[in-house]
C-alpha cells in the first residue's frame, strides 16, 4: 500500500526528509511563504514552487484515498469485496485505474446487459466467450422463453452482456486510451444556421478545422470548446476505428466460427456504444484539463508580474479617469493614498473646455503639492495625456498612463463602497487609478484577479482551480514584498501568511480604535490573533519608525535574540548594524548555529540586515507613446513604435501602442530563433519597441514584431 510520503516523493523526486518535514509543517497549518522563508533547515531549503508541488500531490493523494474508502465501502455493502480485490484497490496509484477497477460493480441505470441477465442469458454469454461451441444457434435455442422470442433475441441479449464485459476490461480500455492519446484527431464543423451570426465571426477560423488532439495548443482548444458551448460549431474526436477494433479482437477472439462471429459483433457494439463515447470524452476532458492548466499557468505568471509591477511609492498623486461626454474625473491623493479632493473637468468634445481644464489641473497640482499624475488608459486617454503635457507646472511632474483593467469592478465593489460610502463609482475608479501608480500590489489585491484581464480564456477554465492558483500567487507576492500594518487595507492584510480576512478586519478595527502599532509584539493584542497566526505572519508585517529597527525588516521575531547576540558580540547597538556591510561581514555565522537554526537562516538574516525592508520591485518609470499615433488608421506597415506589454499568452504577447486596440506579437515574431516560452522574451508591463507587420482595420487586428 502506497503511503503519502512515497506518493509525493514518486511524483516530485524530492528528498524524503524534506518531504516528511514539509508535510508535518503543512499539517501544523503553516503556510507556503512561511515554510519557504523561515523553515529552510527543516525543508532542506525548498522554494515556494517545490513546496507548492508537495501541497498539490498531498491533496491528490488525499482525494485518491477518500475515493478508495468510498469504493471499498460500496463493495462491502454489495458483499462482493474479496481480499484480492481489496489489495488491488489499495495498491492503485491513480483515479483512472481505480474507476476502471470499480466499473463492473457500479450500480448504474437499467442497461441492455442487465435486462439480458434478468432474461437468463448470462450462461449463453459465457458459452459464447468460451469459444468451444461450433453450433451456437442450437445452444441459443434453449434460451427461448419469456421475453426471448427467437434465437436472434437470445444471441442479441448475450452479445449485450459480452459488450459490457468487453467495456469493463482494463486492458481493452487502456489500449484505446493509448490510441486516443497518440492518434486522436479533433475536428470541427460550423452549425449552418449560425454561420452568418455576427457573434460567430470571431470563431470563423474554426468553422472547418482538424488537428491532432495531443498537439493542439491550449488557447486553440479553449477557443474551440467555447465556440461549441455557444452553439456555433460541432466538435468531433476520431481515431482509426478499424485499427482500434482489430486491437480488441486480437485480445479476445482466439477461434473461428459462430462464437467468434458473435464476439466480433459484441466487440463492435461495445466499441460504438460504450467504449469510444466514454473514452473519447475522457480524452477530450484530459486535453481540456491540460489546456486549463496551461491557461491558468499563463494567468498566474501574468498576475505575478502585474502585482509586482513598479510602484511609484509614497508620492502625492493627481489621478484622472479620462472621458469625452461625461468629462474627466479628477482626484487628488496624499502620499498614503487618502482622497483629498475630487471634481470633474470637460476638456474634450462636446464641451471642449481645454483652457479651463488646464488651469484647474495646474491650480490643483500646486494646492495639493502634487508630485505625479496618473492617467487611466481607457477612452480619451491619449487626448488627456496630450492636454496634460501642454500645462506648464511650477514643479516638474512625472506623467504616467496607468492600466484601468478591473478599476470598474473595484469601484462598484463592497470594498470600494465601504472605503468611500459618500462617493460615486466614478470617484472610486479615479482613486483606484491613482493608487495603482503609488502601489499596484496594494490596490490590485482588492479586485477579483479574474477581472484584471491578463490571461487567456480565464472565464472558460476550471474556476475552482483558477481561484486556488491565483490566491496562491497573490499570497506569494504580498508576503515577498511585506506589508505596512499601519496603512494596509483589509484586502492586503488578508493575504499575509496566517492572517486571513477575519483577523485582517480585526487588525484594522484595532488600529482605528487604539491607534497605530508601535511594535510587532503589540500585534498580539489584536482579538483572535493567537500564537500561531503571530508565528506565521509577524515577519511579513512591517512597523515603520519602530523603536526596534528589526520590526521594519524581514527578520522573524523568533530570531531577534540571535541578532541581539551578534550586536552584543560586536559591541554595537543593533541600529548600528543595520546597513553596515563592513561590520556584518565580520560575523562568523557558524558561532550562532543551533539545533534549529542553521546557515540558511543566518545568511538570510545578514542579507536582510544589509538592506532591511528592501522592496524587491523596481520603481515606476515614465513612458511616452508615439504622439502621432492616435487610432488604428494611423498605423502603417514598417513603423517602429514604443509600446508596453499588457498581456502574455502561450501564442504571443499583446502590446499597447497607445490606441484602443492592442497589437499582437505572435510567438513566431518574438525572436528569429524558436521560442518555447513567451515569458523568456518579454514580461508584463515591459517597455518595448515593436515593428508593425500588418494592420487589418476591418477586424481591428494588428500584427507586430519585437524589435531588438
Amino acid at each position: 500500500m502506497l503511503s503519502l510520503l512515497n506518493y509525493i516523493i514518486l511524483n516530485t523526486q524530492l528528498p524524503e526528509t524534506s518531504v516528511k518535514n514539509t508535510v508535518e509543517l503543512l499539517n501544523e497549518a503553516s503556510t507556503i511563504p512561511f515554510i519557504s522563508r523561515y523553515r529552510k533547515e527543516r525543508t532542506g531549503n525548498l522554494d515556494e514552487v517545490q513546496i507548492g508541488d508537495i501541497v498539490k500531490y498531498k491533496e491528490q493523494f488525499e482525494t485518491l484515498e477518500k475515493r478508495k474508502t468510498t469504493i471499498l465501502k460500496a463493495l462491502v455493502d454489495q458483499e462482493v469485496l474479496t481480499p484480492e480485490l481489496q489489495k488491488k484497490i489499495e495498491a492503485t496509484q491513480d483515479l483512472t485505474t481505480l474507476e476502471d477497477i470499480y466499473l463492473p460493480f457500479k450500480k448504474s441505470r437499467k442497461t441492455k446487459a442487465e435486462t439480458a441477465r434478468k432474461n437468463g442469458l448470462e450462461p449463453l454469454a459465457k458459452i459464447i466467450m468460451s469459444q468451444n461451441t461450433s453450433d451456437i444457434e442450437s445452444v441459443a435455442s434453449r434460451y427461448i422463453k419469456g421475453d426471448i422470442n427467437s434465437v436472434e433475441d437470445a444471441l442479441e441479449g448475450a452479445r449485450h452482456i459480452i459488450s459490457e464485459w468487453v467495456n469493463e476490461r482494463t486492458d481493452v480500455r487502456n489500449n484505446i486510451r493509448q490510441q486516443l492519446e497518440r492518434f486522436a484527431m479533433i475536428s470541427t464543423k460550423v452549425v449552418k444556421s449560425k454561420k452568418d451570426d455576427d457573434n460567430a465571426q470571431k470563431f470563423r477560423d474554426y468553422f472547418e478545422w482538424e488537428e491532432t488532439l495531443s498537439r493542439i495548443p491550449s488557447h486553440r482548444l479553449l477557443a474551440i470548446l467555447r465556440a461549441e458551448k455557444e452553439g456555433f460549431i460541432k466538435v468531433k474526436i476520431a481515431i482509426d476505428n478499424e485499427r482500434a477494433l482489430d486491437k480488441i479482437e486480437d485480445r479476445i477472439i482466439r477461434s473461428q466460427g459462430d462464437c467468434a462471429e458473435q464476439i466480433q459483433l459484441a466487440i463492435q457494439d461495445a466499441y460504438k456504444r460504450l467504449l469510444f463515447p466514454s473514452l473519447s470524452n475522457e480524452a477530450l476532458q484530459n486535453a481540456r484539463e491540460k489546456a486549463d492548466a496551461d491557461a491558468i499557468n499563463v494567468f498566474a505568471k501574468n498576475l505575478k508580474q502585474l502585482l509586482l509591477g513598479s510602484p511609484l511609492g509614497e508620492k502625492r498623486v493627481l489621478a484622472i479617469d479620462p472621458g469625452f461626454r461625461s468629462g474627466c474625473k479628477i482626484v487628488c491623493l496624499d502620499a498614503q493614498g487618502n482622497l483629498k479632493h475630487n471634481e470633474t473637468i470637460y476638456p474634450h468634445p462636446p464641451k471642449s473646455d481645454a483652457i479651463g481644464a488646464m488651469k484647474k489641473i495646474g491650480s490643483l497640482a500646486e494646492a495639493y503639492k502634487i508630485e505625479a499624475i496618473a492617467i487611466g488608459n481607457g477612452t480619451a486617454s491619449r487626448e488627456t495625456e496630450a492636454l496634460i503635457r501642454k500645462i506648464h507646472f511650477k514643479n516638474d511632474l512625472q506623467v504616467f498612463v496607468v492600466s484601468e483593467a478591473g478599476a470598474s469592478i473595484y469601484s462598484a465593489s463592497k470594498i470600494a463602497r465601504d472605503e468611500f460610502p459618500n462617493y460615486d463609482v466614478t470617484v472610486r475608479g479615479s482613486v483606484s487609478i491613482g493608487r495603482r501608480l503609488q502601489d499596484p500590489l496594494a490596490e490590485l489585491v482588492k479586485i477579483d484577479a479574474k477581472s484584471i484581464g491578463v490571461g487567456q480564456y480565464q472565464h472558460d477554465v476550471d474556476q475552482t482551480k483558477l481561484k486556488s492558483e491565483l490566491d496562491t500567487v497573490v499570497e506569494s507576492c504580498v508576503n515577498s514584498v511585506g506589508v505596512n500594518i499601519n496603512t494596509a487595507s483589509i484586502s492586503l492584510l488578508s493575504y499575509v501568511s496566517g492572517i486571513g480576512p477575519k483577523i485582517a478586519e480585526n487588525i484594522v478595527n484595532f488600529r482605528s480604535e487604539k491607534g497605530v502599532f508601535n511594535s510587532r509584539s503589540a500585534i498580539k493584542k489584536v482579538p483572535r490573533l493567537g500564537d500561531k497566526a503571530f508565528e506565521q505572519g509577524a515577519a511579513f508585517l512591517r512597523i515603520k519608525d519602530a523603536k526596534n529597527p528589526l520590526d521594519d525588516s524581514a527578520v522573524h521575531p523568533e530570531s531577534y535574540a540571535i541578532v541581539e547576540q551578534m550586536a552584543k558580540d560586536l559591541g554595537k547597538p543593533i541600529s548600528e548594524l543595520i546597513g553596515n556591510s563592513t561590520e556584518l561581514q565580520k560575523i562568523d555565522l557558524k558561532r550562532y548555529c543551533t539545533a534549529s537554526v542553521g546557515l540558511p537562516t543566518l545568511q538570510d538574516i545578514i542579507k536582510e540586515l544589509e538592506k532591511p525592508g528592501l522592496d524587491i520591485r523596481e520603481q515606476a518609470k515614465v513612458f511616452t507613446f508615439n504622439q502621432n499615433i492616435k487610432s488604428i488608421t494611423d498605423l502603417e506597415e514598417g513603423q517602429l513604435l514604443p509600446g508596453i506589454v499588457n498581456n502574455i499568452t502561450n501564442f504571443g504577447a499583446f502590446v499597447d501602442v497607445g490606441i484602443k486596440e492592442s497589437g499582437l506579437i505572435h510567438v513566431s515574431n518574438l525572436s528569429d530563433s524558436f521560442v518555447s516560452d513567451v515569458n523568456a522574451h518579454v514580461s508584463l508591463h515591459q517597455q518595448v519597441i515593436v515593428k508593425v507587420l500588418e494592420v487589418d482595420v476591418a477586424r481591428k487586428r494588428i500584427q507586430l514584431k519585437l524589435h531588438k
